[in-house]
C-alpha cells in the first residue's frame, strides 16, 4: 500500500493543481495544434495560436483556481462563525450533536459522557470537530488560493509549451506535427503516471488513462480542422 510520508503532505495538497494545470495545458494547446494541422494551415499559425492559447487559457485556469479556493475559504469562515455562535448561544443542542458524533465513532455509556465532557471543555476543538464531522469542511490556508493559482499556471505553461517546441526547430517541415504528437503523447502519459506517487493506483494505468483522454481530444480537434478545410476548400 502506498502511503504518504509527512514531508509529502504539502506536495500532495498541490497535486490536483499540478495535474489539472498540466493536463489542461496539454489538452488545449495540442488541440489547437491538431486543429490547425488538420486544416493544413501554415505551421507558423500553430506557433502564434499555440502561444496565445497557452497564455490566455493558462491565466483563465489560474484565476478560476484562485477564485474557487477563495470562495471555499469564505464558506469555511462563514460556517465557522455560525458554529461559534451556536456553541455560545445553544450549548445544550451543540453538546447533543457532539454526543451523536462520538456515538457514531463507537463511544457509549460512561466513555461517551467522558469524551463529550472533554470535547466541550475546549471550545476551539469543539468547533473544529463540528466543522469536520458535521459539515465536512476543512480549513483553507490564507496563502492557498494564490499558491494554488500560481501552481496551476506554471504547470499549464510548462506542459502546454512542450508540444509547441518542435515548431521552433523544424516548423517549415511537416515532420514537426508528428514530433509534436509524440511529445504530447509522452507528456500525457508522464503527467498521468506521476499521480501514482501520491495515490494507490498503478502508474501505468494512471498514465494510460490520461494518454487516452488527451489523444481523444486531439483527434476530435484534428477531425474538426480537416472537416472545415474539406468544406471550404
Amino acid at each position: 500500500m502506498n502511503t504518504l510520508e509527512p514531508k509529502h503532505w504539502k506536495v500532495a495538497a498541490y497535486l490536483k493543481d499540478v495535474v489539472y494545470g498540466a493536463n489542461d495545458g496539454l489538452v488545449t494547446t495540442f488541440a489547437v495544434i491538431a486543429g490547425v494541422a488538420g486544416a493544413s494551415l501554415d505551421p507558423v499559425i500553430i506557433v502564434f495560436l499555440g502561444l496565445a492559447n497557452l497564455l490566455a487559457d493558462g491565466f483563465s485556469m489560474a484565476s478560476s483556481s484562485f477564485l474557487a479556493s477563495r470562495s471555499e475559504g469564505d464558506v469555511f469562515n462563514r460556517e465557522r462563525e455560525v458554529e461559534h455562535w451556536e456553541v455560545a448561544h445553544k450549548p445544550e443542542a451543540e453538546e447533543g450533536e457532539i454526543k451523536d458524533i462520538l456515538a457514531k465513532k463507537g463511544y457509549w455509556g460512561a466513555d461517551l459522557d467522558q469524551m463529550t465532557a472533554l470535547v466541550i471543555k475546549n471550545k476551539k476543538f469543539w468547533v473544529d470537530l463540528m466543522m469536520g464531522e458535521e459539515l465536512g469542511l476543512a480549513p483553507v490556508g490564507k496563502a492557498r488560493p494564490l499558491k494554488g493559482a500560481v501552481t496551476t499556471f506554471l504547470a499549464f505553461i510548462a506542459a502546454g509549451f512542450a508540444p509547441i517546441v518542435p515548431f521552433f526547430f523544424i516548423y517549415a517541415d511537416s515532420r514537426a506535427f508528428w514530433v509534436s504528437t509524440a511529445v504530447a503523447g509522452a507528456m500525457f502519459f508522464i503527467v498521468g503516471a506521476s499521480r501514482a506517487i501520491f495515490t494507490n493506483r498503478a502508474w501505468y494505468w494512471s498514465g494510460l488513462e490520461m494518454f487516452l483522454m488527451g489523444s481523444l481530444a486531439a483527434l476530435i480537434s484534428y477531425g474538426v480542422g480537416f472537416l472545415i478545410r474539406a468544406l471550404i476548400g
